[in-house]
Formats: C-alpha cells, sequence, structure tokens
C-alpha cells in the first residue's frame, strides 16, 4: 500500500553568526530549501524580506520565527535546524522555545570543503552544531542529529536522514491525542495483555471502550439489507477469497465490521483492539478476523485480544512506514536453527503481508465453539521481505512506557500450518529472546514489512520519553 501522500510540513531554521561568512547563510538557505522540495516537502520559513538572508541570528529574528511557526502550528511536523556557517546557537534555542512546538527538532551542519577555508568562506558549521546541541540540551529540548555529523542538503546521506526523520514525526504525531477503541473485555486466559490505561492517559493516549454486548446489540438491530452492511458485504467479497464461507456468516461479518466502522467514526477513535476468544464465535457465530484484517490493511491498525499495547506497536510501526501492520505471536522455533523462529496468528493478518489470502475457518476454536461458528480468518504464508518488529508495555511498578524495537526478515523457508504464519529471522535472536522473558515483556509482537526500527527507536525514546530497547544495536548507536 502507498505512504500517506499528504506532505509533509517542516519550519526551518537558518543559522547564521554575523563574523562568519554570513552569504554562506543566503546559499544555505537556499540549499536547504531545495532539498525538501526534492524531498516533497512544504516548508515554512523566515523569508529575506523578514530577516537578514531568512536566517535566525538576533533576539528579534528568533521571536519573529516563533511566531510564524506559531501561527503554522497544527501544519508543523518537525523542524530542520540548518547551519551553513557557525550559527547563533542562543538564538536558535530561543526560537523555538518561543515557539513551543513540542515536533520533533534535526539538526544539520554543512561541511567545510578544504579547498576553501579562508576567512571569506570558512563554515566551522562542524563545531557551530555541537554549540547548539548544547544549547538545546540547556534548554531542555529534545533533538534528532543526522548520520554524519555534517552533511550537505543535496547528500544522498541528507536525503535518507530526511526520510527518517519524516517517519520519526509521523510517530511522534500519530501519538500526540491518540484515541484507541478497546472492544470488548480481555479475554479471562490472557492475563499477558494487561496494562494501564492511567499510564497510557499520562502519555496523551485515551481508551474508548465498547461492550461487546452493545456491539451484538446493534448487529441483532441491523436489516440485512441495511446500506452500510449491503457495502461492507460487497468490500469483503472483493477483498479475500470467500468461496467456501457460507453467505450467512459474510452477511454477519459485514454487519459487525459496519457497527465497528460507525462507532469508530462516532467516537473518533483510530485504532482498535478487539475481545475474540470466545464471545464473539459463540454469541454471533463468526470470528471477527476478516473485518480485523481489512481495518488494518487500510491503515486502521487493530489487534486481537484486546492488546492495547499491542495495536500501539502496530501504530507506530504504520506511522513510520505508511504501510499496514500486523500483530503476531512469537510462536515456534523453526527446527534448530536459534535465529529463526514461526510468528503466528490466527489470522487477522492485512492482506499486505500475505503472499495470497483466502478466507477459511478458525481451526484452533473449531474445536470448542464448532467449525460453522468460526468462519472468517484470513489464511495464507507471509511473504519474504524485511521486516521491523516493534512491543510496547506499560510498566506498572515504574509508572512508565517501555518498548523494545529491532529488525530482520522474513524467509521463503517452507511451513506447513495453518492461520497466518511465517518463518522470521533476526540476528542474534536469542539475546532478544532472553531479554523479553527476563523483563516479562508480552508473547504479541507488532511486525512490519519494513526497515523503519530506528525511527520508532528515536521517536519513542526522544520525543515520548518511553524505555526501550533496541535489539542490534547496543545502546542505541548503530
Amino acid at each position: 500500500m502507498p505512504v500517506d501522500h499528504r506532505k509533509m510540513v517542516m519550519g526551518v531554521i537558518v543559522g547564521n553568526r554575523g563574523f562568519f561568512p554570513d552569504h554562506l547563510a543566503k546559499s544555505g538557505r537556499e540549499e536547504i530549501l531545495r532539498a525538501l522540495e526534492a524531498a516533497h516537502m512544504e516548508v515554512v520559513a523566515l523569508t529575506p524580506e523578514e530577516s537578514k538572508y531568512g536566517a535566525v541570528e538576533t533576539r528579534e529574528e528568533s521571536r519573529r520565527c516563533a511566531e510564524l511557526f506559531k501561527r503554522h502550528r497544527e501544519r508543523i511536523d518537525g523542524i530542520i535546524v540548518t547551519l551553513p556557517n557557525f550559527g547563533e546557537e542562543r538564538a536558535i534555542a530561543d526560537a523555538l522555545r518561543l515557539a513551543d512546538l513540542r515536533v520533533p527538532v534535526l539538526i544539520q551542519a554543512t561541511p567545510d570543503d578544504p579547498q576553501k577555508m579562508t576567512i571569506a568562506s570558512r563554515r566551522d558549521s562542524f563545531c557551530g552544531k555541537m554549540s547548539a546541541c548544547n544549547n538545546l540540551r540547556q534548554y531542555g529540548i529534545p533533538y534528532s542529529i543526522t548520520t554524519l555529523h555534517t552533511e550537505s542538503p543535496d547528500s544522498l546521506e541528507f536525503a535518507k536522514d530526511l526520510e527518517w526523520f519524516a517517519a520519526v514525526c509521523r510517530v511522534v504525531k500519530g501519538f500526540r491525542n491518540l484515541r484507541v477503541g478497546a472492544i470488548g473485555a480481555r479475554p479471562a486466559a490472557f492475563n499477558t495483555v494487561r496494562y494501564s490505561e492511567k499510564i497510557l492517559e499520562s502519555q496523551g493516549i485515551s481508551i474508548e471502550t465498547l461492550d461487546l454486548s452493545e456491539v451484538l446489540g446493534r448487529i441483532a438491530r441491523m436489516k440485512d439489507n441495511d446500506d452500510h452492511a449491503q457495502a461492507k458485504l460487497a468490500a469483503i467479497k472483493t477483498y479475500a477469497d470467500s468461496s467456501g464461507v457460507p453467505a450467512a456468516a459474510l452477511l454477519k461479518m459485514a454487519k459487525l465490521g459496519a457497527v465497528v466502522d460507525q462507532w469508530m467514526a462516532a467516537t473518533e477513535v483510530a485504532i482498535s483492539a478487539v475481545q475474540c476468544w470466545t464471545s464473539i464465535e459463540e454469541n454471533l457465530g463468526v470470528v471477527p478476523c476478516t473485518v480485523m484484517s481489512m481495518m488494518s490493511n487500510e491503515l486502521l491498525s487493530s489487534a486481537c485480544e484486546v492488546d492495547i499495547c499491542g495495536v500501539l506497536g502496530m501504530h507506530a510501526l504504520q506511522l513510520a512506514s505508511g504501510t499496514p501492520s500486523a500483530l503476531l505471536d512469537w510462536n515456534n522455533n523453526y527446527g534448530s536453527d536459534p535465529n529463526k523462529a514461526v510468528c503466528f496468528h490466527c489470522s487477522n493478518l492485512p492482506k499486505h503481508f500475505l503472499r495470497s489470502v483466502k478466507m477459511d475457518f478458525q481451526a484452533i476454536i473449531a474445536g470448542t465453539v464448532g467449525k460453522e461458528n468460526t468462519f472468517g480468518t484470513c489464511v495464507g504464508l507471509i511473504k519474504p521481505e524485511k521486516m521491523s518488529f516493534a512491543r510496547f508495555s506499560t510498566d506498572d511498578t515504574s509508572g512508565k512506557m517501555r518498548g523494545y524495537v529491532g529488525e530482520g526478515r522474513f524467509t521463503d523457508d517452507p511451513l506447513n500450518t495453518f492461520g497466518g504464519a511465517g518463518v522470521v529471522e533476526i540476528a542474534h535472536m536469542q539475546k532478544l529472546l532472553r531479554y523479553i522473558c527476563e523483563n516479562g515483556f508480552e508473547h504479541h509482537v507488532a511486525a512490519n514489512l519494513s526497515t523503519v526500527a530506528s525511527a520508532v527507536h528515536e521517536a519513542a525514546i526522544r520525543y515520548l520519553g518511553w524505555d526501550m530497547y533496541w535489539h542490534g544495536c547496543g545502546n542505541g548507536a548503530c
């Protein structure tokens, strides 16, 4: 699926210090604007008419920059500080403090040319970046830095860093005032997905609950020819091969999907986690997997077993990549290979994940409630592609959010099983599994067919303030 095509909006601060060559501020501003245009980003920045060269050096220019940013508060996703020369670190920090946007900040410094080190053309941005970062640290303003200490705005390295920074900004913005739907109660057998609503609320994440009795009641009152139900039924039939599924079961799924869609729209819920085992099967006669799969495939992440923290991991990966996420079990070893495992769910995986998808009955629950009450799973093998994984959790003892991220790949190793499944390969996987068990993390993990662990880690640890472990990167530095 494509990335969200809404243009990212970046505020830009051009640093300048007068006793360095200030013509570099003029050319530096032009260079960064070209780079952002090439990245299809919109810019909010002072013009040369509003300050000298459109840069920020004096207290007055800091104030003007802050006022400009505040006028665009609802639009700006992040701020880029560019240093074409040493830059006035106080002015940069003041502009950010006065604007108080609380969005991610990226510090970029343009490298010197060894052939141009005279007083007329020397930048000293290498040094100025340290001073800018020092002041931001003093001001308590979190910031990110580029991969290389100095990078030209027109370089491939900076283009990649811009892409990474945009992902960081999407995650941070997507978690601001986030509303999550908890549809049904936590299944009694799943203590592992317990979480603290109060800790989440302290992070600006609100939980909106909906009892399954309300869902079932609304479904019972919905006529078979209801426009919303019929539209959902048509969407289900085109989403996956449902040739082996009874028509009555498909209509039940359609009504379930229509009710959930209407509730989410009315309550402004962005993502959801749904009770499954085994109330929906016993009382409605289907599994909710296809309905949830379709939501996740449309970037409205949905997790099973009311795993609220699990769907937060899905959401973070989806925001970073712009593609659907899935929730999986770390489920089985794969032979004797210590770096491989089977990831599985029964399944509500989005079809974006699967090589091919067919709707079927849920083989596990069928033994309890009967095959006829378990139609609606999405069966298939996961595509052999690179993957990122993430898990968040509320640490009720410390009152904090915590989590881990990492990357690996789904392989094309043979796997003869049911549901939605794939073989994953992760370097030093035994270390990861030990970390999960020693720290009491859940058996669920969010996955995404992308390489965005770095962006999710940066957003979570630097801007959300969560305790994070980045598998494979030591203390967070690769």
